[in-house]
């Protein structure tokens, strides 16, 4: 365990670190849920967090530990757009310099956000060129320091704050669901998880045109795969990261998908009976608790749901579309 990237105690730090600037969002009940699945559901509403997603957690507890170096040169990432938010936000409160790699088709909302919290944007196509080798070699002609959206033990630290918060109030845990990208959020939260409610089951969640988490865990691995099509933009993710695998490799039971269906059934569920928009990606999680795939029946369960942040126009088409 001592090998690995993140410990619980790193949370606790990052957790101090993000007080009273990262929101402690709420964790919501739906009786309407609890009937369905036989279950107790806990869900932890990352869509309330600053900038809409649980993102800003990893992002500011990473941005925080800047030497003063690298806070005069500035910070570079790559993002379809909540760590994006995160990152621009984080670093326009701490007086830092942000540039931020997006795709062409990232939501407009997110895009503009990002503008708006005063980072440089670039735009680039995921499907043809390479983000990571784009925020490296900015990182070299500028001086940057690269924060990459989950492989980064900083960044993973604060995104398990999410779960420690989720405990702490809610108490033991039978089931933890984490939607799954690279996996900075689920091995975050896998660890603050083993750590206060031993007995709990952690499953990670990602669609399934992506489930390269899935086949990685299986095969013992990192498995490489095409940008996914998904209207979870937050999970089209290519691969694992070399910190995180490990994690998930020791901390996570099991790893699921869903389909786009499933995720819209979830979107509208949330909209007509908790009254809240949840974007796709954050709803991966929930998706499994409303399935078949599981039996929650008699068991306390934790579903995080990520984000928010979804153009009003295209969750509008999402949700006519499943009427």
């Amino acid at each position: 365990m001592s090998s690995l990237a993140i410990s619980f105690d790193d949370i606790i730090r990052a957790h101090e670190r993000i007080a009273g600037v990262a929101h402690r969002t709420p964790v919501l009940t739906s009786t309407t849920a609890n009937d369905r699945t036989g279950a107790q559901i806990f869900f932890k509403c990352e869509n309330f967090q600053r900038a809409g997603a649980f993102k800003f957690r990893g992002a500011y507890n990473a941005i925080s530990q800047f030497t003063p170096e690298q806070r005069a040169h500035g910070v570079v990432t790559f993002s379809s757009g909540n760590h994006a938010q995160g990152i621009a936000l984080s670093a326009r409160l701490l007086g830092v310099k942000a540039v931020i790699v997006m795709p062409t088709d990232a939501p407009a909302i997110k895009v503009a956000a990002t503008r708006g919290y005063g980072a440089e944007v670039i735009l680039y196509d995921r499907y043809t060129e390479d983000r990571e080798a784009i925020g490296r070699s900015l990182s070299e002609e500028r001086g940057l320091t690269l924060i990459p959206p989950y492989d980064h033990p900083h960044v993973m630290a604060g995104q398990g704050t999410t779960v420690k918060e989720l405990i702490e109030e809610v108490g033991a845990l039978d089931l933890l669901l984490v939607p799954l990208g690279g996996g900075g959020l689920l091995s975050g939260c896998a660890t603050a998880a083993k750590a206060m409610s031993p007995g709990c089951t952690v499953i990670g969640v990602e669609p399934e045109a992506g489930n390269d988490g899935q086949r990685s865990l299986r095969s013992g691995e990192i498995v490489h795969i095409d940008t996914p099509n998904t209207i979870a933009d937050g999970a089209q993710t290519q691969h694992l990261g070399n910190y995180t695998f490990p994690v998930l490799q020791q901390r996570v039971d099991d790893i699921l998908t869903v389909g786009d269906g499933e995720l819209v059934e979830a979107m509208k569920f949330f909209a007509s009976r908790m009254k809240m928009i949840v974007e796709p990606t954050g709803c991966l999680g929930a998706a499994v608790a409303f399935g078949k795939q599981l039996d929650l029946r008699g068991k306390r369960v934790g579903v995080v749901l990520t984000g928010g942040n979804i153009d009003l126009m295209r969750f509008a088409e999402l949700i006519q579309g499943a009427l």
